[in-house]
């Protein structure tokens, strides 16, 4: 098995629960909050890793060059925009369909990744892609009575288009990641990995501490009251994105986030066995779609 793969897997479980916290915080705080907790509660854990791969395992650090430093903006930025829009559309009352759209992203960052890198992908990856997203998109319509007039009506809605925006934004940052890693050009994987983690975090913690500071410095006092919760989410999303960007080190992002769709698993997975929640036949549907886009990225792709 390629270590991508399990690195994959080990960041779509850290994921989900990150996910599951942001989700209980934005039940006390807004939508900006919520969305700093990820970047500036993960800074400090980004550090550690870093600090462990040069100092404890001996690993040089790369040298940063305008390519890298370019990139990375983008990417923070993108990621941002991306995970705010995301949370935002918790707040709407049909937020299904928009949800399904966010989760293009694969498919997006395939064409990104086509139009900025020149990467191309495997007709087995191509079609993995299509088969997890699809699973992906029907899980999360699942609950909406399914006629062609509200499928075709949700097209042009708010929340769909809110939706579609942050997967193509979740696109360009991973496309932008993997760009930023592979500039540095070694010591290796995990390094150029932790390096893009620490910059990553630290423009965004900069960028969101600022903009709460100068707009918002109501929602810092309601952070810190719920620094535990925080802090966790901070620890999960920030060894997520190192996942992230060691396995978008090692093998192209579409790909990496076409397995990365075995989140939705682990999500009805909690949900059966821990909540004793039933899945109706579309949910079924949906997953089984997605272990056979996993199968045939693993096997074709």
């Amino acid at each position: 098995m390629e270590l991508w793969i399990p690195i994959t897997i080990a960041a779509a479980f850290l994921q989900n629960l990150r996910s599951a916290a942001q989700k209980h915080l934005k039940s006390v705080m807004g939508t900006t909050g919520a969305t700093f907790v990820r970047f500036g509660f993960g800074l400090p854990f980004a550090f550690v890793y870093l600090w462990f791969l040069h100092v404890g395992a001996g690993y040089r650090i790369p040298a940063i060059n305008p390519t890298f430093l370019f990139c990375v903006f983008i990417g923070a930025f993108a990621q941002i925009s991306a995970t705010f829009l995301l949370i935002y559309l918790f707040s709407y009352r049909n937020f299904a369909v928009g949800t399904a759209y966010s989760r293009t992203e694969p498919a997006q960052a395939a064409v990104f990744a086509l139009i900025f890198l020149g990467e191309r992908l495997t007709a087995g990856a191509i079609a993995a892609i299509v088969i997890s997203v699809f699973g992906v998109m029907l899980i999360s319509v699942a609950h909406m009575q399914m006629t062609w007039r509200n499928l075709v009506g949700s097209l042009f809605a708010r929340n769909s288009l809110i939706g579609l925006a942050s997967g193509t934004l979740f696109g360009v940052s991973a496309v932008s990641y993997r760009s930023a890693s592979l500039a540095l050009e070694g010591p290796n994987f995990m390094m150029q990995a932790a390096m893009v983690l620490v910059f990553t975090l630290s423009i965004q913690t900069i960028a969101m501490g600022g903009w709460m500071a100068w707009r918002d410095r109501a929602e810092i006092g309601r952070i810190a009251k719920a620094w535990k919760v925080a802090l966790f989410t901070g620890f999960v999303g920030a060894t997520a994105s190192f996942g992230w960007f060691m396995a978008m080190t090692l093998q192209q992002a579409a790909v990496v986030k076409a397995l990365a769709q075995v989140e939705m698993l682990f999500t009805f997975a909690a949900s059966v066995f821990f909540f004793k929640e039933k899945i109706n036949r579309i949910e079924t549907a949906g997953c089984i779609l997605i272990v056979a886009g996993i199968l045939v990225l693993v096997l074709l792709g």
